[in-house]
């Protein structure tokens, strides 16, 4: 599970960290401390060429978090399909179309987790947050997916509002600190596998299954933060602020 995460890198950072070449300025997100499930996302993806004989786009994209079907009569079903598991996006039919056509990256600096916790004063039990993020602090590629979904009450294709473009985020059983905190995290990849995951016209399951394998330990460090975070509307680099 990946409910909340941060991304607060400038997108300039971005576009060199993953070889960039289309940006829209236009689609410039403010740092976030509490990404939240529908919110806007970046995202990284290759777009097929438009003419024989030209290469690949690599797009950053503000997509809504939480996956929405092309198939699906109501895009709300968005806010229930923030994570696909790795050991069955392959073959749910949410995911499998996206899986073989459709791969994304979602940069991130770190992502949140909850530990229950009693408090022995009260006898209640609290949920910590944990700052789950990479012991080297570079970014976190973590492994994605995105969907068309067109509004049927829009007629014209060329109206921007017909269009819905939503990802979700693949995870793996969790490793390293993040295992002691919770079962499952998000699935990064490393830079070695970017070109391959993002390409539009590799579509074998084996192949890209096998780049989604679990991370090497000793990658990832976990501290409780700010009880702060537990609300959505809390943002703010204060967020990360050792728990006390």
């Amino acid at each position: 599970m990946c409910g909340r995460y941060t991304s607060t890198r400038a997108p300039e950072d971005l576009t060199q960290i993953f070889q960039v070449t289309d940006w829209n300025p236009a689609e410039t997100l403010a740092p976030s401390w509490n990404v939240a499930p529908t919110d806007e996302v970046y995202a990284v993806l290759d777009r097929p060429a438009r003419d024989d004989g030209e290469e690949c786009r690599r797009e950053l994209r503000a997509l809504r978090w939480g996956l929405v079907p092309s198939w699906a009569k109501d895009p709300k079903v968005g806010s229930r399909m923030i994570n696909a598991r790795v050991e069955t996006v392959h073959e749910k039919p949410a995911y499998r179309r996206a899986f073989a056509k459709r791969r994304c990256l979602l940069p991130a600096d770190g992502f949140y987790e909850w530990d229950p916790v009693k408090d022995e004063a009260t006898g209640k039990t609290r949920k910590q947050p944990y700052f789950i993020h990479p012991a080297d602090g570079q970014v976190m590629a973590m492994a994605g997916l995105y969907e068309y979904w067109r509004n049927p009450d829009i007629t014209s294709d060329d109206d921007p509002d017909a269009w819905l473009t939503t990802c979700t985020i693949i995870t793996t059983e969790a490793t390293d600190e993040a295992g002691r905190v919770h079962p499952r995290m998000p699935l990064a990849l490393t830079p070695d596998h970017y070109d391959t995951w993002l390409d539009p016209q590799h579509h074998d399951t084996d192949d890209l299954r096998a780049l989604l394998t679990r991370p090497a330990d000793g990658r990832l460090n976990a501290r409780p933060v700010s009880m702060a975070v537990n609300n959505v509307r809390n943002n703010g680099a204060h967020l990360l602020d050792a728990a006390t």
